[in-house]
């Protein structure tokens, strides 16, 4: 695979393959940080940071095949970081300006959202991951740097706890 060879000469210091691997993965990586941050200005900025904290430290990682799970990993590190610092910052009510109207989000898709917010980031990053991001349970696991054991059970347990806080007036949302 010609990525593999982009990842091993960009772990050797060649700037030019790791602009390639860069641009065949920019929309994968601000998909990851729009789904942390729901904020394009902030997803673009943490997938800028993500970039430059990868080429300072690439020469560092042994292993190039290894490259795309750092990477994500850098990402969502990143993007944590970015939601810490939001809520040291004073609360305030977020509008999508970029298009100038307030867009109608469904009831389903708020609830969905808020009972994410409310797990433990462990469940939340496999299910981000796995259905936002459709990526494998494998994956996920190079991702988390976790066994592909541990990853199916906290699937587990984060969708049970999504099916007990989606439950509504003794009645499930389906749809």
């Amino acid at each position: 695979m010609i990525e593999r060879g982009w990842a091993a000469a960009a772990c050797r210091g060649d700037e030019d393959a790791f602009y390639q691997l860069i641009s065949i993965h920019k929309r994968k990586l601000y998909g990851i940080a729009y789904s942390y941050l729901r904020n394009e200005a902030d997803a673009l900025e943490v997938v800028q940071e993500t970039v430059c904290r990868a080429w300072s430290k690439c020469t560092q990682l042994k292993d190039p095949d290894s490259f795309m799970p750092w990477l994500i990993r850098i990402l969502i590190n990143c993007s944590i970081d970015e939601q810490k610092r939001r809520r040291r910052i004073t609360p305030e009510v977020s509008m999508d300006t970029t298009t100038g109207t307030a867009e109608m989000i469904s009831v389903v898709r708020m609830d969905l959202e808020m009972a994410l917010e409310q797990m433990k980031p462990k469940y939340r990053h496999v299910l981000m991951l796995k259905y936002y991001q459709d990526m494998t349970l494998t994956d996920i696991a190079k991702v988390l740097d976790r066994p592909e054991g541990t990853i199916k059970t906290w699937l587990h347990q984060g969708l049970k706890q999504i099916r007990k806080q989606m439950d509504w007036g003794g009645e499930r949302y389906y749809g």
